[in-house]
């Protein structure tokens, strides 16, 4: 028999749905708890170098699986009732700390009956995004609870993109 795949739902660039608020968070919730995973393009800069704006993510369900330290997870905000993806930086009394990459001051607790999905594939112009998602993701969520990830990451950003500008294309 061949490899079966699992349905899909896409919101993407060119689609004609544009949701968010409570609006997505439903339409996310009920597609992820049918089991099939979800596709759309992240809006903000709260998770940024790891997912930029736009980025295409796809959000997959948890299916029995338990989140743990540096997955990022898409969970219902508890004060706009909109849809959140931050990576967890630690996990304590049964709640899920959570922060975004590219914020120093805020970890938000996240009861586990309000995480939707785990983000399981980043895509930016077309091409999957590796960083941020492997066992790095503990050395991040390590930093990040910190406060020390945007302190070591930016210089190192700086550097990168000054040698890349600088060589031969």
């Amino acid at each position: 028999m061949g490899k079966r795949t699992r349905p899909e739902f896409s919101l993407v660039k060119g689609s004609e749905h544009s949701l968010s608020g409570p609006a997505l968070v439903q339409l996310l919730g009920a597609v992820l708890d049918k089991g099939a995973a979800v596709r759309f393009q992240a809006k903000g800069f709260s998770m940024s170098p790891f997912i930029k704006n736009k980025d295409v993510v796809t959000i997959s369900p948890l299916q029995g699986k338990r989140p743990g330290l540096g997955h990022i997870i898409a969970f219902v905000h508890k004060e706009t009732d909109g849809l959140c993806i931050h990576r967890i930086v630690r996990v304590k009394d049964g709640f899920y700390v959570t922060k975004g990459d590219n914020i120093s001051e805020t970890a938000e607790c996240v009861p586990r009956e309000n995480i939707l999905g785990l983000l399981t594939r980043v895509e930016r112009t077309g091409k999957e995004v590796f960083l941020g998602l492997g066992p790095e993701r503990l050395v991040i969520a390590f930093l990040g609870r910190r406060g020390l990830l945007l302190p070591l990451l930016l210089p190192v950003w700086k550097l990168l993109r000054a040698i890349v500008k600088r060589s031969p294309s």
